[in-house]
């Protein structure tokens, strides 16, 4: 683990049994199945930064998230927070101190508050699971500030999530998210069942609160806006591994791999550069059968033999033998 780093993901894998069941094998003479969500998948994340991972849905995106935050075990791999692995059982006790400092927003805001309780109960629940309270007392002025916080009313607290717009309900998540003194928050596609107007506010909301509180965040996200605004650095996934991971800025400035170029040049081009763009073409392929070598190669117009035989090591930020072999100009997307 590097000095500057916060979190360190390490060759993180996941495969998942998909095969029928063993009966159904026998009778049919099927073998078992096994599909690749998270291949190889390594990266870090600096203390205060925003990390972004970006992708086709389908790439792993998700799965990754939830690897980080302990919800889902690994095949493989390593995940490393503030210096304590989150798999080795000898940092159990470690591990434990560290779960509060560790939250997650999720994609749909209503799905992840309990509709029989208020909001007030929902917010105050890490509180009291961590014990970070004891007086009901402090933990009604707790929950009143974070309401405030996040653009709420303290008055707020006693409404039940179906009371709120979408907006509001992932103020009410994001409140949750903070209640333990969370440190590293894992943001889930946290705007995408938003309007977006509405995005832009949460979105404003979790750049100020970054600002404010020194939050690091790994945000998943296929809204390339999104990522713009928010991310310090990206990681690019396809199929399960990281194709390119750039600056920010650079990434979108001068995208290397195909898979990026081809992203981008899905964005509506509203300044009308002229810049001639790579149309968007094909499928994420089948998990269960991938491709061989890059699996990008079936769609990709630069892709040789090579690129269908052997698998692009992740070189100098990107992962594509074209760029490796100069067959494909960085700045020529630029």
């Amino acid at each position: 683990m590097t000095e500057r780093s916060y979190v360190e993901v390490k060759d993180l894998r996941r495969e998942f049994d998909v095969s029928k069941p063993w009966l159904n094998r026998v009778l049919e003479g099927g073998e078992k199945q096994f599909l690749k969500a998270v291949d190889g998948v390594s990266f870090s994340i600096a203390k205060g930064e925003t990390f972004a991972l970006v992708g086709e849905s389908g790439s792993g995106k998700s799965t990754v998230a939830r690897m980080v935050v302990g919800l889902l075990p690994p095949t493989n791999g390593e995940v490393v927070i503030d210096g304590v692995s989150m798999s080795s059982k000898a940092a159990l006790a470690e591990r434990q101190r560290l779960r509060r400092r560790i939250q997650m927003i999720f994609q749909d805001p209503y799905a992840s508050l309990n509709p029989r309780w208020q909001v007030d109960r929902i917010v105050a629940e890490p509180i009291r699971a961590f014990h970070l309270i004891e007086r009901e007392k402090e933990i009604e002025a707790r929950v009143g500030e974070l309401l405030t916080l996040v653009g709420l009313h303290p008055a707020d607290g006693k409404k039940y999530p179906h009371e709120f717009s979408g907006g509001q309900r992932q103020r009410v998540a994001i409140a949750r998210a903070l209640a333990s003194n969370a440190e590293f928050i894992v943001c889930d596609e946290p705007t995408s069942a938003l309007d977006v107007s509405v995005q832009a506010q949460i979105l404003n909301l979790m750049r100020d609160l970054q600002d404010r509180l020194g939050l690091t965040y790994l945000l998943i996200s296929h809204n390339l806006a999104v990522v713009r605004h928010m991310a310090t650095r990206i990681g690019v996934m396809y199929l399960g591994r990281i194709v390119e991971i750039s600056n920010g800025r650079e990434l979108f400035a001068q995208p290397k791999h195909p898979y990026t170029r081809m992203l981008l040049d899905a964005v509506p081009d509203v300044g009308m550069t002229g810049r001639q763009r790579i149309p968007v073409s094909g499928e994420i392929p089948n998990p269960i059968s991938p491709p061989s070598g890059c699996t990008f190669n079936p769609r990709c117009p630069f892709a040789n033999e090579r690129c269908r035989a052997e698998i692009p090591p992740l070189l100098g930020g990107v992962a594509c033998h074209a760029i490796h072999e100069g067959r494909l100009a960085v700045d020529a997307a630029a």
